[in-house]
């Protein structure tokens, strides 16, 4: 499904169509970006709206042909998150979770963190993962459901980590940085917190 979003106005959605954005796009050649997997194709036609899908191994991301070398780069960060996000919307159970844990430790800490239970909690809202190495648990909140794959990966590698050392000393982050997406996904979650500190406007009144 493509993500499709506006520049100008955050949150508007396009209904334009995959096929539709192919055709706009032939005025300009397509640009590879330094992530092979990932083509910006930009057009004269498209004055405001950005959307990306995927097509085969690649992600498509069209952009307005005016935008610039920093734009672009931003909105195929975004457009990356959105995709990734749409498509973890499928919640994974617990068992699937704990093999989610299995694969990362193998990856990461050559299979040495082995937790006993990981499963999703509905009563952590201040924090997003917990940790009690004395019985091999490993908790994560129900917040973490729908944010892109990196971001709950990192948060099971943050408590996978706790499993080998339990506080937050030099040799845990040391530990993390075995992670690639360590600090992009710490500003993701960081940012989502900001969101949530943000006033909330009242509802405008009928009259």
């Amino acid at each position: 499904m493509p993500a499709d979003s506006s520049p100008g106005f955050a949150g508007e959605t396009s209904a334009r169509s995959a096929g539709h954005h192919q055709r706009s796009a032939a005025s300009h050649p397509p640009r590879v970006s330094a992530t092979s997997a990932v083509e910006v194709r930009r057009s004269s036609r498209r004055s405001r709206t950005v959307s990306a899908y995927r097509e085969g191994d690649r992600t498509i991301v069209l952009i307005p042909a005016r935008m610039s070398e920093a734009e672009e780069q931003r909105w195929v960060s975004v457009m990356l998150d959105k995709l990734a996000a749409q498509e973890s919307k499928r919640i994974l159970g617990d068992s699937e979770l704990a093999e989610r844990a299995e694969r990362l430790s193998d990856l990461y800490f050559d299979g040495r963190a082995r937790p006993a239970s990981v499963r999703w909690v509905t009563n952590q809202n201040t924090r997003w993962g917990s940790c009690t190495p004395a019985e091999g648990s490993i908790r994560l909140s129900h917040r973490l459901q729908g944010m892109p794959e990196y971001v709950v990966d990192y948060v099971l590698v943050h408590e996978l980590a706790h499993l080998l050392v339990p506080g937050h000393g030099p040799r845990f982050w040391r530990l993390l940085e075995a992670y690639p997406r360590t600090e992009r996904a710490r500003g993701y979650l960081e940012g989502v917190v900001a969101a949530d500190r943000l006033p909330h406007l009242p509802a405008a009144r009928s009259e």
